[in-house]
């Protein structure tokens, strides 16, 4: 045993087991987001049943699906004024049932327990639909009749696949309707408030002759007149719209019997769960899975998609590389090749490498504190003083979040640079300078390629980390809800004043902000998975992209 000891077998051993260990965690937590995650999206069965202390099913109805089980103690469950038989002791348990039932606005809540001891034997009824609405969530119940202006269009046999044909074409109208909303009027509101902030330059310029500020003002109302009257045009357009998509009708019955109006200009999709084949659960989930990638959120980010924030993330993340990356190689070449060793030198590493552990909030709290209302508040000083009160940069915004992201992943690539200098061999140097090269030569044309896969390396680690940063985005740019992208069709096309969504700050608000608990909880794993996705190809990136300027210098560092 001693002699085994001696050996260093069992550090090996404690080492691998570590490894081991590590990797078992890695991929149980992802196997737990992945399995949460993706099983959001697959058409659950619809199930019926009746709650009442009866055998026979005249309780109370219940139509929806079934979420999640959970086993209670008698004496909790009695608490809660669950009816629990008397001859069962209080160290027993009893399961109940959390179902999501929708008909949010019928019922005031959407998710509800039922303990399973007064449940009758669930039931998947063929014809419940669920219909996934723009407001007040899901709806479950049974189609009875499609309504036109007041007038039964289609019921029976051939009424589903008349309810598809009407809730597509109400898609496309609302499709059309946020077009002309965001892009149409919002370039007639941008021109409108430019005339403003020109004519109240104009008034304010004491050196300008009144003559040519009043030809001025004329061409200004002259031109505010026939953008008014495009609006006119785009309002009684957007109404024309508006009453179309809210010509048709869904007359539904919900449990209990009851039944209700819903307009099919609300309904964003309406399936058939119970009906459906296997092929058509599988197009399905992947309509739903695209759907979410690529649609906007709705209900306070408890419905729809996450498209803003995926793109709001990725814009960032861009243009922070754009920032950090010639400052940090810059920087590292500067402190290996350029800078005379000594204290001062040691000190200043010795700072870089303990920005590397400061506190990401601390990153905000300056961005907000320099970037934002420092930095920005001079800039609407100097450029934009028309606008003010109204802040254009000194406010928190895409550019200041990018910066502050640069700031805090700059100590991440200044450190995998320079150690991927050090790495270069002097014989290397030697020779260049030997065969007549100057020292920039050397240093750009030999050092510099040689050391790129360590640069690279560093840049893609430093976008992996900021990738899922959350606290100082919260306070330099990053918000719930963002109405439009940072990059658009009009001028100058990135706009860089503008405040964007985040994945990582999505997950935050939906898992710890969110009103409906419940109806967040798949989200958050879903959001989760996009981002660790986001993540992992990212980091494969960063390892391809080694590998292969590794095996392209090889021969060159030999």
């Amino acid at each position: 045993m001693k002699q085994w000891f001696k050996s260093g077998a069992p550090w090996i051993w404690l080492n691998g087991g570590a490894v081991a260990l590590c990797m078992v965690m890695v991929l149980g937590l992802l196997g737990l987001i992945a399995v949460r995650g993706f099983s959001h999206f697959w058409p659950a069965e619809i199930v019926e049943f009746h709650v009442g202390n009866d055998s026979i099913g005249q309780g109370q109805q219940v139509v929806g699906q079934h979420v999640r089980s959970q086993t209670i103690p008698v004496q909790v469950a009695r608490d809660a004024g669950i009816a629990v038989p008397p001859d069962l002791g209080e160290d027993e348990l009893v399961t109940r049932h959390l179902i999501k039932q929708g008909n949010r606005d019928v019922t005031g809540r959407d998710f509800a327990w039922y303990p399973e001891i007064q449940m009758t034997e669930w039931m998947p009824p063929p014809d419940a639909m669920m219909l996934e609405r723009r407001e007040w969530g899901d709806f479950y119940g049974f189609p009875m009749r499609l309504l036109e202006d007041g007038e039964v269009v289609a019921e029976g046999d051939g009424l589903w696949d008349a309810l598809q044909e009407r809730v597509a074409r109400s898609n496309a109208l609302f499709r059309e309707i946020r077009r002309i909303e965001r892009r149409d009027v919002g370039i007639i509101s941008e021109r409108m408030e430019e005339l403003r902030l020109q004519e109240r330059g104009l008034q304010r310029d004491p050196d300008i002759d009144e003559a040519v500020l009043a030809d001025r003002l004329d061409a200004m109302h002259a031109e505010r007149e026939v953008l008014e009257s495009e609006f006119q045009v785009l309002r009684a357009e957007l109404d024309e719209l508006h009453a179309a998509n809210r010509r048709d009708t869904l007359v539904a019955m919900i449990a209990g019997g009851e039944e209700v109006e819903i307009s099919v200009g609300d309904i964003v999709r309406a399936t058939k769960n119970n009906d459906m084949s296997l092929a058509s659960k599988l197009w399905e989930y992947m309509y739903r899975f695209w759907y979410f990638v690529s649609g906007e959120p709705r209900e306070a980010n408890t419905e729809g998609g996450i498209f803003p924030a995926i793109f709001g993330t990725v814009t960032m993340v861009l243009l922070m590389s754009l920032i950090v990356s010639p400052f940090g190689v810059l920087a590292a070449i500067y402190l290996r090749e350029y800078a005379k060793q000594g204290p001062l030198l040691k000190l200043i590493r010795i700072s870089v490498y303990n920005l590397a552990g400061v506190p990401s909030i601390v990153y905000g709290v300056f961005g907000l504190g320099f970037f934002v209302y420092t930095l920005g508040g001079s800039i609407d000083d100097l450029f934009y003083a028309d606008r003010l009160p109204s802040p254009t940069f000194g406010s928190p915004a895409l550019i200041w979040a990018s910066l502050t992201l640069a700031l805090l992943t700059l100590p991440v690539v200044i450190v995998s640079t320079e150690e991927g200098l050090a790495r270069i061999p002097s014989s290397v140097r030697q020779g260049s300078l030997a065969l007549g090269a100057t020292k920039s030569e050397t240093l750009w044309k030999v050092v510099v390629p040689l050391a790129t896969p360590a640069m690279m390396t560093g840049m893609i680690l430093a976008i992996a980390r900021a990738a899922g940063e959350v606290a100082p985005l919260m306070l330099v740019g990053v918000v719930k809800l963002a109405p439009t992208l940072p990059v658009d069709g009009s001028f100058p096309f990135v706009h860089l004043d503008r405040q964007i969504m985040h994945l990582g700050f999505h997950i935050y608000d939906v898992g710890f902000q969110s009103p409906n608990v419940e109806a967040a909880r798949p989200l958050v794993y879903a959001t989760a998975l996009i981002l660790v996705i986001l993540i992992i190809v990212l980091n494969m990136t960063a390892i391809s992209v080694r590998n292969r300027l590794r095996e392209r210098y090889r021969a060159a560092s030999d």
